[in-house]
C-alpha cells in the first residue's frame, strides 16, 4: 500500500467519524479566535477555553486589549503557561491591529505573520478556521500522526503540511486538520496506540508489529 492509496483510506475514516467538525476554541469573532490560536502554544484548547469563558464576554476588540495594558492581560491569563510572554504578545498585536489594520485582522498570511506572537501555525488555523481559506495547520500531533500513518517522513512541520497537501484534496484541508486532531485525542494516542491499535494504524499497516516511532518536530 502507498501513500496516496493510504490517504485515501485515511480520509474515509475520518469522514466516517467525524463528518462535521466544530472549531475547538471557544471566540466571539475572528479577533478573539486570533488571540485564542496565539495563547493555545504549549497548552491545552480546554486550557484555553477555561481561561477565555470570563475575557470574552468584556474584552473582545483590539482596543479593549490596549487599554488592558501588559500587567492586566497577565492576571487574567495567569492559569496559561507562559503567561508573561503571551500577554506581551496580546498587548503588541493588538496594537498593531489598531496601527496597522484598522483594529480589524488581515485575510493573508504575509500580514498575519507579520504579527507579535504569530507564527505560520496560527496564522493557518486564522485563515482556515476564520476566513474558510484553504490551508492545512500543523502542530507537532498532526505531525507525529503523519509520520505514523505513512504520510510524511518530514522531520519538521514544513515539510509535514507540503505532502499532506500534496496528498489530500485542497476542499478537504481545513476540515481533515481538526479531524486529525480530534483522531489523536481520541484513537491514536502518542501513548497509547504506538501505530498498533487504533483502527487508521491497523487498516494501513495490519502487518505491522513494532510500535512506530515517531520524529519530533
Amino acid at each position: 500500500m502507498n501513500e496516496v492509496q493510504r490517504s485515501k483510506i485515511i480520509l474515509k475514516i475520518l469522514n466516517k467519524i467525524y463528518p462535521k467538525t466544530t472549531i475547538p476554541l471557544k471566540h466571539k469573532n475572528k479577533f478573539t479566535l486570533l488571540i485564542s490560536v496565539a495563547l493555545s502554544a504549549q497548552t491545552t484548547d480546554v486550557n484555553v477555553n477555561n481561561a477565555t469563558k470570563n475575557i470574552y464576554p468584556k474584552y473582545n476588540k483590539p482596543e479593549h486589549f490596549v487599554k488592558l495594558g501588559r500587567k492586566k492581560i497577565e492576571k487574567l491569563i495567569k492559569s496559561l503557561g507562559f503567561f508573561r510572554m503571551k500577554a506581551k504578545s496580546v498587548y503588541l498585536l493588538s496594537k498593531q491591529l489598531i496601527e496597522k489594520h484598522d483594529g480589524k485582522v488581515p485575510q493573508t498570511f504575509e500580514e498575519l505573520e507579520e504579527l507579535s506572537g504569530v507564527g505560520h501555525k496560527t496564522a493557518s488555523v486564522v485563515m482556515a478556521q476564520g476566513f474558510g481559506y484553504p490551508a492545512f495547520p500543523v502542530d507537532t500531533h498532526i505531525h507525529r500522526l503523519a509520520q505514523r500513518w505513512g504520510l510524511t517522513n518530514g522531520k519538521n512541520v514544513i515539510q509535514t503540511e507540503k505532502d499532506l497537501k500534496r496528498l489530500f484534496p485542497k476542499k478537504s484541508w481545513n476540515k481533515l486538520h481538526l479531524q486529525i486532531i480530534y483522531y489523536g485525542r481520541e484513537y491514536c494516542k502518542a501513548r497509547e496506540c504506538y501505530g498498533l491499535t487504533c483502527k487508521i494504524c491497523t487498516t494501513c499497516y495490519p502487518k505491522r508489529k513494532s510500535p512506530i516511532k515517531t520524529k519530533k518536530a
